[in-house]
């Protein structure tokens, strides 16, 4: 299958250009998307903001994923670009969350569950000319809302610890204000926050200097919760 301009890699998969209107994203190391376009075609039909899924391509491998190119920085980049002020970005962050946690669970029968994201941080929200979009849905799952409000505030606090943070790019005011609207939800509890380590600690991308930080991360997040 032919493949354009590389727009970009991440720690697992790598995007290149189709044409203006479509993106293919090819996991290095996994065997089948299937899993993962099952739950972004499920919470799309619910108004999720999720990329449109392409169309079946000639010579697609198990591991492709043909999806909407999406226009727009990532919420990452409007941050450091001063487009976002952390209050805003932590807003945005808590309504994509509680959205996504009102939509019914896929498979588990359990009426307490619903679908989790499990890594919805600002590098994975893209701002474009319709609104914010979620991407990257590898490692999506069902279970309670907790975990995953969990597991985006821990990955803030991860990142905001990492002592290669360049100046300039605080992350701290952006995490105080994500809990701050994640309180009347049930905030991140220190349970939740314990299985989210558990979850990234197993995580086989994580450095091994990502995960030497994840206890003082989940002090973070407790001592920033309101």
């Amino acid at each position: 299958m032919h493949t354009g301009q590389l727009l970009g890699s991440g720690r697992t998969a790598d995007v290149y250009a189709l044409d203006g209107s479509w993106v293919l994203r090819r996991y290095r190391d996994r065997s089948d998307t299937t899993e993962e376009l099952a739950v972004m075609s499920y919470v799309g039909a619910f108004g999720f903001p999720v990329p449109r899924i392409g169309p079946p391509t000639e010579g697609a491998r198990p591991t492709d994923l043909v999806l909407q190119r999406l226009t727009g920085p990532t919420l990452t980049e409007a941050l450091l670009a001063g487009r976002l002020e952390a209050a805003e970005a932590g807003a945005l962050i808590a309504r994509l969350l509680r959205e996504l946690h009102a939509i019914p669970p896929r498979v588990s029968t359990n009426p307490e569950d619903c679908v989790l994201h499990l890594d919805l941080h600002p590098e994975n929200v893209m701002l474009t000319a319709g609104g914010a979009v979620v991407i990257d849905w590898s490692s999506a799952a069902e279970g309670p809302p907790g975990l995953d409000r969990a597991m985006s505030t821990l990955t803030l606090a991860r990142i905001a610890l990492d002592p290669a943070l360049p100046a300039g790019a605080d992350v701290r005011p952006l995490l105080a204000a994500l809990l701050a609207e994640l309180a009347d939800d049930g905030g991140a509890s220190a349970a939740d926050l314990a299985l989210a380590r558990t979850r990234q600690r197993q995580n086989p991308y994580l450095t091994e200097a990502e995960r030497d930080r994840l206890d003082e991360a989940v002090d973070l997040v407790l001592d920033s919760s309101p």
